[in-house]
Formats: C-alpha cells, structure tokens, sequence
C-alpha cells in the first residue's frame, strides 16, 4: 500500500513536503551527524537507511523545493504501520531558522496527517518536551504495560560494516 505525498507552503515561504525525491541528505547528515544529540557522529550510510525505510519524511524548505533550489531547513521522519504505531525521531529545524514557528508547524502537520492522527505515537526527547506536550505527548511513566529495548549501535555498526565489505 503506498501513501500519498502531502504539500503544504505557508503564508510566509516556507514549504513542507512528504516527497523523499526533494530531500537535502547532505543538509540532513549534517545537521544529525554535527549538530545533533542523539545521532552525533553518525555514518551517512545508516542516515540514509533510515530515511529509505520510513514511511515518511518532512522536510521543511525555505521556499517551494519544486521550484528552483531553496534551503532545506528542517526535517522529522515517522515510522508507523499506519494503524496502531508511529515513532517520530530526527526532527530539527536548523538554528538559523528557529524562533519562527516552524517545529510547531511542522507537529501540527504531523499528528493532523489522517493515517497517523489515531496511532499510539511515540518519540524521543533531552530538551524539546514542552514543545511535544503542546501536541499531547506525555512522558512515560511506569505503568508495567509499557516495554522497551535499548538501542544496540554496536550491533547496527557491525551488520552495516559487513555488507559494506
């Protein structure tokens, strides 16, 4: 089952967009393997997998992407069945652009999307929960329902370092 793109600019010339094809990967490795947290350091490689295996991508453009080269500025990707599950992860927009509305833009585009409005969502965050709580997101708590296992990069390396050889 494929999913259609969805577009939306705003008053002000910004563009958001689901279409993979406008992706700025150098603008998105960057940010994530530089500036980011949580991705610090990462490969390209593993930056590109994981966009090709989501099941969106939102990109955030200053200007319309479809019409010459405008400055990708922000980017977040769901991973989701759609029905039941979605996790939100690599959201960012960058610091030069932050202070004008687009993260609360770009979640209110997010959680509206028809196919995933209903889904148990999911995300990870330091320093960015009072953004997500303005969008229902609530901390975890201890419930005994609730599981999780913790990421593994050694073992993600090591499967990537072997198909690379």
């Amino acid at each position: 089952m494929s999913h259609e793109e969805i577009e939306f600019t705003s008053k002000d010339g910004f563009y958001i967009s689901t279409d993979k094809n406008l992706l700025d990967i150098d603008v998105i490795y960057n940010f994530l393997s530089q500036e980011s947290y949580w991705l610090e350091g990462t490969s390209r490689e593993l930056v590109e997998t994981s966009i090709d295996n989501s099941i969106l991508c939102y990109g955030i453009y200053d200007g319309d992407p479809t019409k010459g080269s405008p400055k990708q500025i922000g980017f977040a990707r769901v991973v989701s069945d759609l029905v039941r599950y979605s996790w939100l992860g690599d959201v960012f927009v960058l610091p030069e652009y932050r202070g004008k509305g687009l993260s609360k833009w770009l979640m209110t585009i997010i959680i509206e999307n028809p196919k995933l409005k209903g889904t148990n969502f999911h995300l990870g965050t330091k320093d960015a929960h009072t953004l997500y709580e303005q969008f229902g997101f609530k901390s975890v708590e201890k419930n005994g329902i609730s599981m999780s296992r913790p990421l593994d990069w050694d073992s993600i390396n090591a499967i990537y370092k072997k198909e690379t050889v």
